[in-house]
């Protein structure tokens, strides 16, 4: 049963735009891939303000407080004041040397489409 002032983990998910659907919350939940205060959580987890979701199976790991119970779909604005985001920020990209335009020996000539690649890649 559902205490006052609690909410299931995957409709809140779903009501702060952490998911697409409803669904796919469920899904994420049911697979392991979300975390009430460091405890596996079922979908039917209650969550209340103070609480700590971690959400994994991504590329980014998110990780959430909850400061605003929502049952339905909102607006991102108002999304991002019912949960405190402490999702660390991307490593930034490391430099790439930029790609040299080379050919393999014995390919014979280039077309024209290739050449307008080697004059794009070689900054002409």
């Amino acid at each position: 049963m559902v205490e006052v002032g609690s909410v299931r983990v995957d409709a809140w998910l779903w009501a702060v735009r952490v998911f697409k659907s409803r669904s796919m919350a469920t899904t994420a939940c049911r697979a392991g891939h979300v975390q009430v205060d460091g405890v596996r959580a079922k979908p039917a987890t209650s969550v209340r303000p103070g609480q700590r979701v971690v959400v994994t199976g991504g590329p980014v790991t998110r990780t959430v407080v909850v400061v605003q119970l929502l049952t339905k779909r909102v607006s991102a604005p108002v999304a991002a004041t019912a949960m405190i985001d402490e999702t660390p920020p991307p490593p930034p990209r490391a430099e790439r040397p930029a790609a040299v335009g080379m050919r393999e020996r014995g390919a014979g000539r280039p077309t024209k489409r290739e050449r307008r690649q080697l004059d794009h890649l070689r900054g002409r």
